[in-house]
């Protein structure tokens, strides 16, 4: 069996992207199940594996060889895209270069999985403070994704092995929420929602649906109505079509360990819904996946940490679990 080509993009240079990167092109169970292919820049992976003590051994191509070898390669390798001066580069400081280098290396990833290059994509940090100051203002890398791969309709899905939650709206202020929900964006989110759970579970997922307001807006006692005009006509419509859903639950009440246990994926309204309970219960082994995209992405649930970045002590359990996670949803397709 061909094993999936996974682009790995190598995030922000001064953040711990690249020390994971490093990790991840020598662990054994990652090559186990896919060829992983760092894009970034291969002077800042070789500074910082000096730094840390760890070996850089990998195959090094240059754009023009990857054209050339991408598709019959057959060992790990780093893309060197050649976007920053190692030597200038400042581990641990938001600097528009590094930005601007670590947007690169996305699009770069994202290019080859709409060429066929590669099988899936699975991102390094990036700090939006970074990527804005280089001109760039996408709220994040699954608006970024879902722009430059044409999804007509796409969300971002956290999942883990103790909860999983997909979000109808993101990175949003909490005052732009009720007017960015919709019945058609809610339905769009759950009818994504059970496509990814069933390529993740190999069944019929069952879902649940977080209200907007305290207590589910209690019939109308807070909010604007949003569970009765919203969020209850896009449950009744995915019952319709035979989806095995629940809702609208009190978002203080719905992460319960008994509810956990009977619900496959959770609807959150908003960031922070769905996004707090999830770290809170499972920080290192969360992965981001946009579903809707034309090409599997998956992303580590973590930022750039620059308070350890370059020193050695960098957890790479997130993006291990999250190039697996890409590995599986390109055999499911």
């Amino acid at each position: 069996m061909t094993l999936p080509r996974i682009a790995i993009t190598m995030g922000d240079p001064s953040g711990i992207g690249p020390e994971v990167c490093l990790a991840i092109l020598r662990e054994e169970r990652i090559l186990e199940v896919c060829l992983p292919i760092v894009f970034g820049d291969a002077g800042v992976l070789e500074r910082v594996a000096g730094l840390v003590g760890v070996p850089f051994e990998a195959r090094v191509l240059r754009p023009a060889d990857w054209q050339r070898d991408c598709r019959s390669l057959g060992e790990p390798a780093v893309l060197d895209l050649g976007r920053i001066d190692a030597a200038a580069v400042r581990p641990s400081a938001v600097d528009a270069a590094c930005g601007e280098a670590a947007y690169q290396y996305v699009l770069a990833a994202i290019e080859a999985g709409l060429g066929r290059q590669v099988d899936a994509v699975t991102t390094g940090p990036l700090n939006k403070e970074a990527m804005h100051a280089a001109g760039h203002h996408y709220p994040g890398q699954t608006e970024l994704f879902a722009e430059r791969m044409g999804a007509g309709r796409s969300c971002m899905m956290l999942t883990s092995p103790e909860l999983t939650c997909s979000f109808v709206t993101v990175h949003v202020g909490y005052s732009d929420v009720p007017g960015l929900l919709s019945v058609e964006r809610i339905l769009d989110v759950i009818d994504l929602t059970v496509e990814g759970m069933r390529r993740i579970r190999g069944r019929e997922p069952r879902l649940a649906v977080c209200g907007l307001n305290p207590h589910a807006g209690e019939n109308g006692l807070f909010g604007d109505r949003e569970e009765e005009r919203l969020i209850m006509p896009a449950i009744a419509a995915a019952r319709a079509r035979g989806i095995q859903i629940e809702g609208p639950l009190p978002p203080d009440t719905a992460f319960l360990a008994w509810r956990r246990a009977r619900t496959d994926a959770f609807i959150c309204m908003y960031h922070d819904q769905g996004h707090i309970p999830l770290k809170a219960l499972a920080f290192e082994t969360a992965i981001n996946t946009t579903l809707g995209l034309p090409v599997v992405r998956t992303s580590v649930d973590h930022g750039t940490a620059f308070d350890i970045a370059w020193q050695g002590r960098a957890n790479p359990s997130s993006l291990f679990e999250a190039v697996r996670l890409a590995a599986r949803l390109c055999l499911a397709r």
